[in-house]
């Protein structure tokens, strides 16, 4: 059996039903953003683009973790 996707991931089938764009459009926004730090980025997305506080905190965190991976 697969396991449960856990994390902000977990949050992506949503954030792509509600707001109808793909999480990699939501990566290629916040990677484009001057704003570098975690709560800036969810504010941003918060204020600009009418994304929920939960919904927001899961795209930054998944993508800055991903970056910082390289």
């Amino acid at each position: 059996m697969a396991e449960p996707v856990k994390g902000p991931a977990s949050y992506f089938p949503s954030i792509e039903k509600k707001y109808g764009r793909p999480i990699s459009e939501w990566e290629q926004l916040i990677r484009s953003s001057e704003l570098t730090k975690h709560m800036e980025l969810v504010a941003w997305l918060k204020s600009e683009h009418g994304v929920g506080h939960g919904h927001a905190n899961a795209l930054v965190a998944h993508t800055l973790k991903a970056d910082a991976a390289g």
